[in-house]
């Protein structure tokens, strides 16, 4: 099952996918350069040394034999086309969030629902961000009824997992109803 793990740059998807691997992760993370400055908005962000440039890349078996494929896209606007690319064949996406910079996530979901594919929404909580209840992050975030919306810590593997597990159930039931 492909799966692609999005959001805004800077919010944790590196590490997630990174943390939950089996398989030494694949990824393109490269230091930030003076290039960047004007592009790269690191508000919020001040320990921010490297951002993917192109993929993260990271398997995950399950029990009963199925396999994830976790595919990370870059963050920045710029990198937007390749999003495309990267998502061709998902079945779902795991949009990450941060609630320092909660509206950095709304086009990150407006390219997801432009896809059609079915989505979670993860809130990595970062040390020292506002933390907030799940019914002010949907109002916020503006989230279907029906959207999975989960908190995390992406350097927390059981946290990490319990993102997979309700994107998966997400997806498997609109597979389900979608389904002649």
């Amino acid at each position: 099952m492909k799966l692609v793990v999005t959001g805004p740059f800077g919010v944790g998807k590196t590490t997630l996918i990174r943390t939950l691997s089996e398989i030494p992760t694949l990824h393109t993370e490269e230091v930030m350069t003076t290039s960047s400055a004007g592009l790269d908005d690191l508000r919020g962000l001040p320990e921010k040394a490297t951002t993917t440039v192109a993929v993260d890349f990271g398997r995950l078996t399950v029990p009963g034999d199925l396999v994830l494929y976790l595919f990370g896209t870059p963050g920045q606007e710029r990198f937007f086309p390749l999003w495309q690319d990267i998502a061709r064949g998902a079945l779902g996406a795991l949009v990450m969030a941060d609630t320092r910079r909660l509206a950095d996530s709304f086009p990150v979901m407006d390219m997801v629902e432009e896809q059609g594919l079915p989505y979670a929404v993860a809130v990595n909580r970062f040390p020292g961000a506002p933390a907030h209840s799940d019914e002010v992050l949907r109002r916020h975030l503006d989230l279907a009824p029906e959207t999975p919306l989960v908190q995390c810590d992406a350097r927390n593997r059981r946290d990490s997992i319990g993102t997979l597990i309700a994107l998966g159930e997400y997806v498997l039931s609109r597979l389900t109803q979608d389904a002649p």
